[in-house]
């Protein structure tokens, strides 16, 4: 029997009722996680009508389980939050009910309340899921997140998979940070060193920016099996994000070319289309053939100065994430030929990190997380250390809510008009997010030194710029 139908109106579209059930179903259970029947088989028989697994609606199924069963759903969630219309601009209801589904699962799977204490597994599946959204989005998994993909830069109109782009310049500086925060929060309910001291358990946690901080602040707890487990955990996600940074740097702006320096006269320099342009004149045109009297070979040789950089890095509670990255920085330009670099980390206390400057490893295990902040301590160190200021610059990464402002600006400032490069940053973290004292903001925008405050790439554009 067909449903009745208002004289005049248009008939009710079978899709579009599915299409909202399964979201009606959605926001359901993001603000309730128990279950509502009626919504429940309801949406049971939209996935199912349309040919979809069950699995998809079962919260404790993970998206990689529901795709192991299922391969062939894997390339759906590709680009999956950027629909695309049809040619014609009609739209095409069937396929957004299936979007709907899979949408539904990864957004439950991600955001759904969880409680209780978190196992290394459920960290693990929910990191897992977690990076299921960022493909959904169109980045790489762990790019929001600003792990997995090491902290590296997502473009507002690329989505790494091929599909089209959703307009991340805005999702971006919201969705990374709540991802963070939500991860943050299942680490902290973990029974850490329990995990720890089980090397069957350590193996399944996957380094994040939350763990690694979980880590840094109770190493000092920490011994045995348990402390060796915690170092390897750390070991790796330095690395990984050691190897992202790198490139960055090595595809950042370098210095002039030199052409003071004859080019060498290897193949891999030869300039092909200059070498046939210089030569047209001996073309034979009976022959067909170019006869070559010179070969000309590009110049590679670039001017490079020593140059010295301090970095200054505030290591309270608050700069957890910039304290980890800039380490790696610094550790990363400690390679770059002709640049002697500096470390310094600072709460009430100050720490000379500078011999292990070139190991983020062991730099992040001498640090002490927390505490309150007193730049000026951290400046009677850094001070020393500009012996040629014009060949010196000076990073400082901090929110700058410090204690004694006035003499710690007017001693920066002082660095600055000394003719060094003087380099506030306000993060450097892989979402951009960070928070800075509005009072020395103004005074840096005054001093003509503004604040770098979002994407690490962004510092290290300023250093490679300076330093080559």
């Amino acid at each position: 029997m067909s449903e009745p139908t208002i004289a005049g109106a248009p008939a009710p579209d079978p899709d579009e009722n599915r299409r909202q059930v399964l979201y009606w179903r959605l926001l359901a259970r993001l603000f309730d996680p128990e279950e509502q029947a009626g919504l429940e088989s309801a949406s049971l028989a939209v996935v199912e009508d349309i040919g979809l697994p069950s699995a998809l609606l079962d919260p404790r199924a993970s998206v990689d389980s529901v795709v192991q069963r299922h391969p062939e759903l894997a390339a759906g969630f590709d680009g999956l939050m950027a629909p695309e219309p049809d040619e014609d601009g009609a739209r095409d209801r069937a396929a957004e009910v299936r979007r709907a589904a899979l949408a539904s699962k990864v957004l439950l799977n991600v955001f759904a309340p969880h409680s209780g204490t978190v196992t290394a597994e459920q960290l693990a599946r929910w990191q897992s899921d977690a990076g299921w959204l960022e493909r959904a989005l169109g980045c790489r998994p762990g790019e929001l997140r600003g792990s997995g993909g090491g902290g590296g830069g997502v473009s507002p109109t690329g989505t790494g998979y091929g599909g089209p782009a959703p307009d991340l310049g805005r999702l971006i500086p919201e969705i990374g940070p709540e991802l963070g925060s939500i991860e943050a929060g299942l680490v902290k309910r973990m029974h850490l060193r329990e995990v720890l001291a089980d090397p069957a358990l350590a193996s399944r946690l996957t380094p994040s920016m939350s763990l690694i901080e979980q880590l840094l602040r109770d190493k000092n707890n920490l011994s045995g099996v348990a402390l060796a487990n915690a170092k390897a955990l750390i070991r790796r996600y330095v690395d990984e994000v050691t190897e992202v940074l790198r490139t960055q740097v090595e595809k950042s702006t370098v210095g002039e070319l030199d052409r003071s320096v004859p080019p060498k006269r290897v193949y891999r320099n030869l300039d092909l289309d200059r070498t046939i342009w210089k030569n047209l004149t001996n073309w034979d045109p009976e022959e067909e053939r170019l006869y070559v009297d010179r070969l000309y070979y590009r110049h590679t040789s670039r001017r490079t100065t020593p140059q010295r950089l301090v970095v200054v890095v505030d290591q309270s509670g608050s700069m957890v994430d910039s304290m980890v990255n800039c380490t790696i920085l610094a550790s990363i330009f400690a390679g770059l030929p002709k640049v002697d670099v500096h470390l310094i980390a600072y709460d009430t206390q100050a720490l000379d990190l500078t011999p292990w400057a070139h190991d983020p490893f062991e730099t992040l295990l001498r640090t002490k997380l927390g505490g309150g902040t007193d730049g000026t301590v951290a400046m009677a160190l850094a001070q020393p250390k500009i012996a040629e200021p014009r060949n010196t610059v000076v990073v400082w990464i901090s929110d700058f809510y410090e204690w004694r402002t006035d003499e710690l600006f007017e001693s920066m400032a002082a660095i600055h008009r000394s003719g060094a490069k003087f380099i506030p940053v306000g993060s450097v973290t892989s979402s951009g997010r960070g928070s800075v004292n509005p009072w020395f903001r103004e005074k840096f925008k005054d001093l003509g030194t503004p604040v770098i405050s979002g994407h690490i790439k962004k510092l290290v554009h300023e250093l490679k710029t300076f330093l080559t």
